[in-house]
């Protein structure tokens, strides 16, 4: 049994998507950010990095999105979440999924945790006030290079299109119209109908 540890709201929906899509047994256990849970002594034993997700295995404990989609993708290869037998496609959805969390997640980032790499306060409403053009500047680059439509790689559906999902519903809360890349909303839609999305969205809710 893989347990995913996540917190509503977070990235973590992108692996809980990919586990929906395996068929592989999991279970989630819900990480309670506003009482401070992701810090507590039982969760840092898991990750020490306190954050979510985590993906307890029976091997062990699996961290980082970019990490834990790649591993359920070649854990239920009979499921074709990544494109297991072409080395260079599966290059191109790594560097894909490096780049939303290397570069767009940390631009949400400073939206919310500005603490995270300043003091002053000044510099925390400056990085807010940066944050939808940075997170736009992301989003042409994903929609006129990066998504070749209807998914990421083209027609064969992977773990990179749960994870550009999840960080495309992140744009409205940013301060950015998602019908400004009509390839990325399109992309959302069609996600939205999916029956492992439903399910993993109405999961956390539930949890």
């Amino acid at each position: 049994m893989n347990t995913l540890y996540f917190s509503p709201g977070s990235c973590a929906l992108a692996s809980h998507i990919a586990l929906a899509e395996s068929g592989l047994p999991y279970e989630i256990r819900k990480v309670d950010f506003g009482a401070n849970e992701q810090r507590s002594e039982a969760y840092l034993k898991i990750n020490p990095k306190g954050r979510v997700p985590a993906l307890v295995t029976e091997h062990g404990v699996v961290t980082e999105t970019v990490a834990i989609l790649a591993y359920i993708a070649q854990l239920a290869p009979a499921a074709k979440l990544a494109p297991l037998d072409d080395p260079f496609q599966f290059a191109r959805m790594q560097a894909f999924n490096a780049y939303m969390s290397s570069t767009v997640h940390v631009a949400h980032a400073h939206g919310r945790r500005g603490y995270r790499w300043a003091d002053q306060d000044s510099s925390i409403q400056d990085m807010k006030n940066k944050l939808p053009q940075s997170m736009r500047d992301c989003f042409r680059l994903i929609e006129d290079g990066m998504l070749e439509a209807p998914y990421v790689l083209g027609e064969q559906y992977s773990v990179a299109d749960a994870y550009l999902f999840v960080v495309s519903g992140w744009l409205k809360s940013d301060g950015v119209d998602i019908a400004e890349f009509p390839r990325v909303q399109a992309h959302y839609q069609k996600m939205r109908e999916r029956p492992a999305v439903q399910k993993a969205i109405a999961d956390e809710k539930a949890a």
